[in-house]
């Protein structure tokens, strides 16, 4: 029992026709028309994944949080109205919106919307891409994360982990505070950034190919400003990826070849390293701010650390297994 995947979000944004075109054009996700001035968008067999509510705000709206069973959301209800956070139960009309069959919302200590579902409705018609790509990594993996800028990222460690029942990848504490959970077999699917202020840092949608990414890139730096951080790797989560700008203002991460753990196994951590092995260059920062993280790259080069081998990233290993078998 417990919370399984981040299955959906959503955005406020007045920049409708901008979004349209990021979401489908850049990202490949494919727009569904609901009517209204709200978008909507899929990315595999779920009627929704993603939503731009046509409010202002530019930010956050919601995070949906997928339930193993209907019986968890009246656990999770009574457990956070014990620790005093008032939860309300979702009606027919928003359950519609959200295309779920049970769902509870809440604010967490910050004041950022959760969601929790469970029930998500499926879609009979094959999911067709903004863009030519193979696919996104979903399934029991979910959407992919989201991270958020805190004001403190320690004093929300306890509300996410020991109520929501998050279980603790690893974190770090320098050069700012990073907090990253699991709640499935992905590395994290939710982190905290203790940057001193409040809203969203970014989203990842990771795909399932090494050329996804690569073609998302080139198409990212035709755009002014289009790239936030360069091409990198992720020392947690071994994810190679860039961060494009969204017309919000924050960032979406496209990624590929993410760790997968095994949460029943899996020990919580520091990480001393640095975000990054390579790249993940932050062109939105001043050049001192980017100095820090460029120093602790360097120095990871300098001593030979690198990233496992290539036959560990998801796609080559099930390649080479799938090649075995045939043999």
């Amino acid at each position: 029992m417990g919370i399984c995947e981040l299955g959906y979000l959503g955005v406020n944004s007045t920049l409708t026709d901008d979004w349209s075109e990021f979401a489908g054009g850049l990202l490949g996700m494919q727009q569904v028309d609901r009517g209204g001035r709200s978008l909507s968008f899929r990315m595999d067999d779920r009627k929704q994944r993603f939503v731009v509510s046509g409010e202002p705000g530019e930010g956050l709206a919601f995070m949906g949080w997928g339930g193993e069973t209907p019986a968890d959301l009246d656990m999770f209800a009574a457990r956070l109205e014990a620790a005093g956070t008032k939860v309300t139960l979702a009606d027919g009309e928003l359950r519609d919106r959200r295309f779920v069959a049970q769902m509870i919302w809440f604010d967490d200590p910050a004041g950022n919307r959760i969601e929790l579902f469970h029930g998500a409705h499926e879609e009979s018609e094959a999911f067709k891409p903004g863009r030519p790509h193979s696919g996104f990594n979903t399934g029991p993996y979910g959407l992919g994360h989201a991270v958020l800028n805190v004001v403190d990222a320690e004093s929300l460690v306890p509300f996410y982990r020991d109520i929501l029942g998050f279980s603790l990848s690893d974190y770090g504490l320098t050069p700012v505070p990073l907090f990253f959970f699991h709640v499935n077999g992905r590395h994290h699917s939710f982190a905290l950034v203790g940057s001193g202020k409040a809203g969203f840092h970014h989203f990842m949608v990771e795909y399932n190919g090494l050329d996804d990414v690569g073609q998302g890139y080139d198409l990212a730096t035709e755009r002014e400003d289009g790239v936030a951080y360069t091409l990198g790797r992720h020392t947690n989560d071994w994810m190679t990826s860039f961060y494009a700008n969204t017309p919000s203002g924050f960032f979406v991460e496209n990624g590929w070849g993410g760790r997968v753990i095994d949460p029943v196994t899996w020990e919580p951590h520091e990480t001393t390293c640095g975000p990054s092995f390579w790249g993940h260059d932050r062109l939105y920062l001043p050049e001192e701010g980017r100095a820090k993280f460029k120093d602790m790259r360097m120095d990871l080069a300098a001593q030979g650390v690198q990233s496992p081998p290539v036959a560990e990233c998801p796609w080559l290993f099930g390649q080479l297994s799938n090649g075995r078998r045939k043999g």
